[in-house]
């Protein structure tokens, strides 16, 4: 789940800006309060360090594509969030919010395509960065304060924790082990169940299939607790529609087709 270059900005993000002590040395940083973007957006990418937490609370699938990443589902419907209000706020504090959102509007990105270097940057855009009278100090001087450093340390973790995301899902497509996901809710009053596409998933069939000796190897690596976290986490998807429904947002059903699960994932 690798951050990409300015030209290609991840979800949430609109614009991105290097932090630096010349342009940005007066400037305070403050937590966001709202986040409107968040609540019409109904997939957020997680990380394998995270699947232990989320699956508590989120399906978790796979993106379709080549570069195929895990999401969180907040909603089954594209433009819905179950999980949060119109300004973006947590309706249950005690849901666990994805890393990539507590890392907004910070990210470490490459500014230059002929270098690995990742710089420190944020998005002017979101409100958090400013000439505030409350707030924490960016720089100390010239040299990043301990507010700076903090963010920096969360963004470096993230990026560590997406480079293991990336060996998981690659191991798991080496082993045949992704196939494209389905899923159909029949809610009581509807003739017709609602069939969700659009995504993958662990392949549970040739997953039980696995000989010992590669079990054992994934267990060896970690993996096989990460591939239950996924299956367990996927009884959430029918959760996930009730709230929808509770909260008036469940699909309308069409005489031509039947909602599409749209995914998002980072670019």
């Amino acid at each position: 789940m690798a951050t990409a270059a300015p030209a290609g900005l991840p979800i949430l993000y609109n614009q991105l800006e290097p932090l630096n002590s010349q342009e940005h040395g007066s400037l305070k940083v403050r937590g966001l309060q709202t986040l409107p973007a968040l609540a019409t957006l109904h997939a957020v990418p997680v990380t394998v360090d995270e699947f232990a937490s989320a699956q508590r609370h989120y399906p978790i699938i796979f993106s379709v594509g080549d570069d195929s990443v895990p999401l969180a589902l907040m909603g089954l419907n594209e433009g819905v969030n179950t999980f949060v209000d119109t300004d973006g706020k947590p309706t249950d504090p005690s849901v666990y919010m994805p890393a990539y959102l507590r890392r907004y509007p910070f990210m470490l990105a490459r500014l230059r395509q002929d270098s690995d270097e990742l710089s420190l940057c944020f998005d002017p855009s979101a409100g958090a960065v400013g000439d505030f009278e409350d707030g924490q100090p960016l720089f100390d001087g010239d040299q990043p304060s301990e507010a700076t450093n903090t963010i920096l340390q969360f963004c470096e973790q993230f990026e560590q924790a997406g480079q293991r995301t990336q060996m998981f899902m690659a191991e798991l497509k080496k082993a045949g082990l992704i196939m494209d996901g389905e899923v159909a809710i029949q809610p009581e009053g509807f003739d017709q169940p609602f069939v969700y596409r659009g995504f993958q998933m662990v392949d549970e069939e040739k997953f039980r299939e696995l000989r010992g000796d590669e079990l054992r190897k994934m267990n060896q690596s970690g993996l096989l607790p990460l591939v239950y976290a996924h299956l367990f986490s996927l009884g959430q998807i029918r959760d996930v529609f009730a709230r929808q429904v509770q909260q008036g947002k469940g699909p309308v059903p069409a005489p031509a087709q039947q909602p599409a699960l749209e995914t998002a994932a980072e670019a």
